[in-house]
């Protein structure tokens, strides 16, 4: 009973969300049983939750019952690194990555480009840019320590997204895409009003330059641990690098550097697990020295106040999980550069299923390799959590491949921190500049705007390093800095997408009523002691953070439950927002607006056709529409009729080579104009020809857009 009880309870409250998405889903007329494509989402829906409540289930149940055997090797000593060796790794490293930034960046024109990349990314580009996003340079030590106290449960963070998939993919996706917000604040205020707004900008404001400085700070002293480099120096260091190519590429940059550590962060985790296993003997030797408690899906459920499951499925299940795929401007930044609706759900669906449960091993590896080494006698028994993935990679690394693991934890630092950098830096812009300082500059202004910012927020970051320095416990701090800013925000968001009559009074209320009292709770935690679940509460240590640690995970819960009761009880005593004025910006409406663009009836997750076309070259350079900052291209009737398009639609002219992923593409608006040429054909202009590298076969690929 004690098994199930965890299980039982995850299941229970993700249940209740992912039942939620099927449902709006079906409203919203995604999914169902009537139509092969309904089927389709329907059965990708449930297959993926089967396929993740099956893994678990086998962790929890099954796993646990193999014997526990380890067999007692000789102690293994840390090896001479970092050696001269991995230095070089490490200045290979950054110079490669400083390259394929700029480079890949330099077409950079508009903010457009800058902030979305032009909107022509594939999905598996993105998929691969958002797992470097979501480990960040912290992540390999606070989770090989979890890994190391806890065992595999350290999985549950990674693999509890799936609960949310159908709430983003049939209420927010369409949503953000049809829409064509820039910002998460530019939501607020066509959906509520300017207050809303304004709100919404300081708080998440705060919270990514909170995070950027988290960020340097960890990176620097992991650093500072593997080879000793100062730990200010180090974030220093690294934080200029991000800046160059962020300042100089914008979106694409990250989008194009994040796919290459996204290889690396995976390449680090498997050197890590593949030297520990074959240290062990074997994976048979290395699964059977895990504690049988350490091979289960799931931790104590209420007992543990430093790691529970109730905790767990609130912070991060629930709450941090939101944050990430709703509310961070940086990953919504990546769904707004794909290059069409399609992509995003192809994008989301392989991020969770597939590269979730990979970074789950990545960021555990150390943790859960030192485990069962340290239960085989391999390293000594009293070793230091906190510092165990230091230690197992100075163990089984030798010279060159620590070089490597060095990258990686490199990697995981710039790939967080660029993103972090351009969503502030969309920010300043869209709801700070724009709102308060000039509104009617050109976007030539704006795109300078914005790479200042890139350049201040990141010596911003630096300067937070030493204040983070001065905590006993960092991530102490980061949880109940992240408590207190989040819920509030997550509550306002799902109510305002899923709920018409939510007005704009309650939006406001949600969001500082309930950050007022997530700060009332830090002061006088008892308050969160009713909704605790029994869980102990961390006996006060005498810091200036001892209100924060007493319920360092469940103060999430509080903050939604109380968020949530302002705003249902502030919504019936105030007055909703006219239907017409919130047209697409809920979860009801967001198809009629996909369908009022796109001219006719659609189904938004089917792709627009496609076809080649021979390249017909002007003597000029194509104009530029005002209104999108698209080229304007001519294309030949057949060209039209076979994309059953006609003048003003949009149109993405691409490389053929698939593997290209978008980053040889651009946009194109059709002009009025009928191209006098045989067959399907487009008109392209010396600079669009280079941009696509249509001299290479004379050819493009044209494909429709919304």
């Amino acid at each position: 009973m004690d098994a199930l009880t965890p299980f039982l309870y995850q299941y229970a409250i993700g249940g209740v969300i992912f039942a939620l998405g099927m449902y709006f889903g079906w409203r919203g007329g995604y999914i169902g049983w009537d139509d092969p494509s309904k089927r389709r989402n329907l059965l990708a829906m449930l297959g993926g939750l089967g396929l993740i409540m099956g893994l678990q289930a086998y962790l929890q149940f099954g796993a646990p019952l193999t014997p526990h055997t380890p067999i007692k090797g000789t102690p293994l000593e840390p090896k001479d690194v970092p050696h001269s060796i991995d230095y070089g790794v490490m200045i290979g490293y950054f110079l490669a990555i400083l390259a394929l930034g700029t480079w890949f960046g330099r077409h950079n024109k508009s903010t457009k480009d800058f902030f979305f990349g032009g909107q022509r990314f594939s999905w598996w580009f993105i998929t691969m840019s958002l797992v470097a996003t979501v480990i960040g340079s912290y992540s390999f030590v606070k989770y090989s320590r979890v890994a190391y106290t806890y065992g595999i449960s350290s999985s549950q963070t990674y693999l509890n997204d799936w609960f949310w998939i159908p709430l983003f993919l049939f209420g927010w996706l369409p949503i953000i895409f049809f829409s064509k917000i820039v910002s998460i604040p530019e939501y607020f205020e066509r959906r509520f009003n300017r207050f809303a707004r304004l709100n919404v900008t300081i708080m998440l404001l705060i919270y990514l330059v909170g995070y950027i400085g988290i960020n340097l700070f960890t990176m620097g002293k992991a650093l500072h641990h593997l080879i000793g480099w100062d730990i200010f120096t180090a974030s220093c260091i690294v934080a200029s690098i991000s800046a160059v190519y962020v300042t100089w590429g914008g979106q694409t940059s990250v989008i194009v550097t994040d796919l290459f550590q996204g290889f690396m962060l995976i390449l680090a985790g498997a050197l890590i697990i593949g030297l520990g296993v074959s240290a062990l003997g074997g994976f048979g030797e290395f699964w059977t020295s895990l504690i049988p408690e350490h091979r289960m899906a799931f931790p104590n459920f209420a007992s543990d106040p430093s790691y529970s499951t109730v905790g767990i499925v609130w912070q991060d299940a629930v709450a941090n999980t939101a944050v990430f795929y709703f509310l961070n401007q940086g990953v919504i930044m990546r769904f707004l550069s794909v290059k069409s609706v399609g992509e995003g759900k192809k994008a989301i669906i392989a991020t969770v299923l597939i590269l979730m449960p990979i970074a789950a091993i990545v960021v555990a590896s150390g943790g859960w390799v030192g485990s069962a080494m340290q239960s085989a006698g391999l390293i000594p028994a009293d070793s230091d959590a906190g510092g165990i993935f230091f230690l197992v990679a100075k163990v089984l690394c030798i010279p060159g491949v620590f070089g490597l693991v060095m990258a990686a934890l490199t990697a995981a630092l710039m790939s967080t921190v660029d993103t972090l950098i351009t969503a502030v830096a969309a920010i300043a812009v869209n709801d700070v500049w724009k709102q308060y300082i000039t509104d009617d500059a050109p976007d030539a202004y704006y795109l300078k705007i914005a790479r200042y910012t890139s350049i201040v927020v990141a010596l911003i970051g630096v300067a937070l390093v030493p204040l983070f320095m001065s905590f006993d416990s960092i991530y102490s701090a980061h949880g109940a800095f992240t408590a207190a800013v989040t819920p509030p925000l997550v509550v306002a968001l799902l109510l305002a997408v899923l709920w018409p009559r939510y007005t704009s009074a309650a939006a406001s209320a949600t969001i500082l009523g309930g950050f007022a009292l997530i700060l009332l709770s830090i002061k006088f935690p008892e308050l969160i002691d009713p909704l605790a679940h029994g869980i102990p509460t961390v006996k006060a240590d005498g810091t200036v953070l001892e209100g924060a640690k007493a319920h360092k995970f469940m103060r999430a819960f509080f903050g939604l439950f109380v968020s949530f009761t302002i705003g249902v009880i502030v919504t019936p005593f105030s007055k909703p927002r006219d239907e017409e004025e919130i047209e697409g910006l809920t979860q009801v409406t967001s198809q009629s607006l996909a369908r009022k663009q796109a001219g006719r009836d659609i189904n938004v997750y089917d792709a627009l056709p496609k076809t080649p076309a021979k390249v017909v070259e002007l003597s000029a350079e194509n104009a530029v529409d005002p209104d999108t900052g698209s080229y304007i291209i001519s294309l030949s009737q057949e060209a039209l009729d076979t994309l059953l398009a006609q003048t003003g639609d949009r149109v993405l002219i691409a490389d053929t080579r698939w593997w290209f992923g978008g980053l040889r593409s651009v946009h194109g608006v059709i002009s009025d104009e009928i191209l006098d040429a045989e067959g399907a054909a487009v008109a392209l202009g010396p600079e669009l020809r280079a941009r696509v590298d249509a001299s290479r076969s004379g050819g493009v690929d044209l494909e429709g857009v919304i």
